[in-house]
């Protein structure tokens, strides 16, 4: 059973500079539904973290770095703050703001430093101890799914567990995915397919199914971590040691994106455009078969 979360958000965000100097990348605002319906703005990673408590999730990792006090401050719980609103009868932004404690509260939450940048490799096992020997959801802090019901995460995590696997990815049709892990596929089980062999950024990639930073893994993973050698950027890179684990026989696996997810990454200042003008159009009142369109024609 999937239990617990780790969600690495220690990430320089130099490709945001200079607006992320100071702000951490992953509290950069995102639109969605606020109390009441009316579209309002919150940080990304609140969004992600509400996601996945709403999924069910209550064990949560979070992996930071220098300069990314903003986000633990964010995510503790602020009475004083939480009164002022209600004394001046901020109706919908008290309603957001205490429900978005109440899931802080039913939540345990712990805090990991990552005091070097040394990739995302290097900040899931950063999270070992608070795994020990389960099986875990990775989710990268920048990044995520709007799926209805959390279908995504449902087919995720329900073929994960179907199959036993000891990795279940989550891949995209990228039209030039040179920026991503790629993945090489085999034969379909279910809803999910093999994985042949996966490659980080590769020059000249030999498919276009480009690995998403949603992961379900079982704790070898973390012995493949300590193996892996620092690779692009000098790094120490997550699809490295996956590559590794696929050598060696693992049982690694994936699920697509639906037609009707919508993922929204704020990697670049284009991405996060992209991520604005999506997700105010998501925000808005409208039925699920408009978003649904919506999601196909994009």
């Amino acid at each position: 059973m999937v239990r617990k979360v780790v969600i690495p958000a220690a990430g320089l965000g130099t490709r945001l500079l200079p607006a992320t100097k100071e702000q951490p990348k992953e509290m950069l605002p995102i639109f969605t539904k606020g109390a009441g319906g009316q579209v309002c703005l919150k940080p990304l990673l609140q969004v992600i973290f509400e996601n996945l408590h709403s999924y069910g999730f209550t064990e949560f990792c979070f992996i930071i770095g220098r300069g990314k006090r903003a986000i633990e401050d964010h995510l503790t719980q602020d009475h004083d703050y939480l009164d002022m609103l209600r004394n001046k009868k901020k109706d919908p932004s008290t309603t957001d703001l205490e429900s978005f404690y109440d899931k802080l509260k039913k939540s345990d939450i712990i805090w990991v430093n990552q005091p070097e940048p040394k990739g995302f490799g290097d900040a899931v096992l950063r999270a070992r101890p608070f795994i020990d020997t389960e099986e875990f959801l990775v989710h990268a802090g920048d990044t995520h799914i709007i799926s209805n019901g959390n279908a995504c995460l449902k087919r995720l995590i329900g073929e994960q567990q179907r199959l036993n696997a000891d990795i279940m990815l989550l891949l995209q049709e990228i039209a030039n995915p040179k920026q991503y892990g790629v993945a090489e596929v085999g034969k379909t089980d279910g809803d999910s397919q093999e994985i042949l062999k996966v490659v980080e950024k590769p020059k000249k990639p030999t498919t276009n199914l480009a690995i998403m930073p949603v992961y379900v893994f079982k704790p070898e993973i973390f012995k493949a971590l300590e193996e892996t050698k620092p690779g692009k950027a000098g790094e120490i890179q997550l699809t490295d040691a996956i590559e590794t684990l696929i050598k060696l026989n693992f049982k690694v696996h994936a699920v697509k994106l639906a037609p009707d997810d919508i993922r929204l990454d704020i990697g670049n200042p284009e991405m996060y455009w992209e991520a604005l003008k999506t997700s105010y159009k998501y925000a808005q009142p409208e039925s699920i078969s408009q978003r649904s369109s919506y999601a196909r024609d994009t």
